[in-house]
């Protein structure tokens, strides 16, 4: 039986991002993704999760520059040292 992940940056785009973790559950999900989450803290993030009682199964790593046209970092020899000082939070 196939499982599927609510993408958080795709789906519930009318709710402020961590209020789309609740919205996942009403929809009934039991287990999120998204794409790039850094404006909030892996705390926040998890506390919502753990709320919630969700798997996070998928998060991309730092782009770069989004705005910039920067689609990923860490794959470019000349970025991957800017990929390795993204800021870890807990």
């Amino acid at each position: 039986m196939p499982r599927f992940a609510a993408n958080l940056t795709m789906l519930f785009t009318e709710h402020l991002f961590l209020d789309r973790v609740e919205q996942a559950v009403k929809a009934g999900f039991d287990a999120v993704g998204f794409l790039f989450a850094y404006a909030w803290t892996a705390k926040e993030i998890k506390q919502r999760l753990d709320a919630h009682k969700l798997e996070l199964v998928l998060h991309n790593v730092p782009a770069g520059d989004w705005h910039a046209g920067e689609r990923g970092i860490a794959c470019h020899p000349d970025r991957a040292c800017a990929a390795r000082r993204q800021p870890r939070t807990s």
